[in-house]
């Protein structure tokens, strides 16, 4: 089989026209303007927000099975998208990411992620036919009303396109190993640590095996905003980043980890980033909560089959 390096690089493909939400499904407050709103609120959420916030990172959870389920070759990622949209909106959510403000760029016009291979990180869904062998990391969050409070759930997991036959040594190793990296780094994150030792010991444990530790984008406190003022690293940031992990915290965990270089470039979209030398990439995110015992993962799906076998 063809390994990762000699593989075509992914090309932008062509997007379609943005996909309708129903008048009645609740927005963000972002939708569509020039920058999300600055939250200034605090990062503890008390017992019904956690209990909205369940619910809202179920229905994430559940909608990237479904995503999953749907990812083959021949299929576009475009129709990814669909299957991801038509979820979330038949159940009353809106797709957090639909018109959310870029930094320079359009707003993204999609209702999820798909970054293809060597794409880090925010990948627009087109009309790029996956093929047996390809990587497929899925992005999706959902931003839905439980008893009046509106929250978001954000998830993520890679997807060996074709099966784990299909795919060669080095990448399925890569997916496989930046799943633990992803629960090793959520196992740390104990009340009374420091937000830093999740990339403390996401980058001990990516360097065991050379691979590449992108810095540039991180984790992100979430709830009722998208991002709030939390950021998670995960790479040895100390000792910056020394927030205290308290209970009641709720934030992502979501490392990505390449077979070379760990820098990125953007395409001219503005939003797709990709690895500076081509090498390939794999992420897995889940939102978590911090209770007094510990970390507890809240974007597990209702039969408790985590996709990609996260859990």
């Amino acid at each position: 089989m063809p390994t990762s390096t000699e593989r075509a690089p992914v090309r932008p493909g062509r997007v379609s026209a943005r996909r309708p939400v129903p008048p009645q499904i609740r927005r963000p407050e972002y939708v569509d303007r020039p920058r999300a709103a600055r939250w200034t609120g605090g990062e503890i959420k008390d017992a019904a927000t956690v209990a909205a916030m369940r619910e809202a990172c179920r229905l994430a959870a559940d909608a990237l099975q479904a995503v999953g389920r749907a990812v083959a070759p021949g299929v576009t990622t475009e129709e990814l998208d669909e299957v991801g949209h038509e979820y979330l909106v038949s159940r009353g959510a809106y797709p957090s990411t639909l018109g959310y403000p870029g930094h320079g760029a359009p707003p993204f016009p999609k209702s999820l992620c798909t970054s293809v291979n060597e794409v880090i990180c925010h990948g627009i869904p087109d009309d790029t036919a996956l093929t047996a062998g390809d990587i497929v990391n899925v992005d999706i969050t959902a931003y839905l009303v439980t008893n009046g409070i509106a929250v978001h759930g954000d998830t993520n997991a890679t997807f060996l396109v074709g099966g784990d036959d299909a795919v060669s040594e080095d990448v399925r190793l890569l997916v496989e190993r930046t799943r633990e990296a992803t629960l090793r780094g959520i196992r740390a994150a104990l009340p009374g640590r420091r937000l830093n030792v999740i990339g403390r010991v996401i980058e001990k444990y990516a360097d065991r095996f050379g691979y590449g530790d992108v810095a540039a984008f991180t984790g992100h406190g979430i709830g009722e905003a998208f991002h709030s003022g939390i950021v998670v690293p995960h790479y040895d940031a100390a000792p910056d980043y020394d927030t205290l992990i308290e209970p009641g915290m709720t934030f992502t965990v979501e490392p990505m980890l390449t077979l070379g270089a760990s820098q990125h470039v953007l395409w001219d979209d503005g939003w797709t980033a990709v690895t500076v030398d081509g090498s390939w990439s794999a992420q897995f995110e889940h939102t978590v909560l911090i209770t007094e015992s510990g970390p507890e993962i809240l974007t597990v799906p209702t039969d408790g089959d985590a996709p990609g076998g996260l859990l």
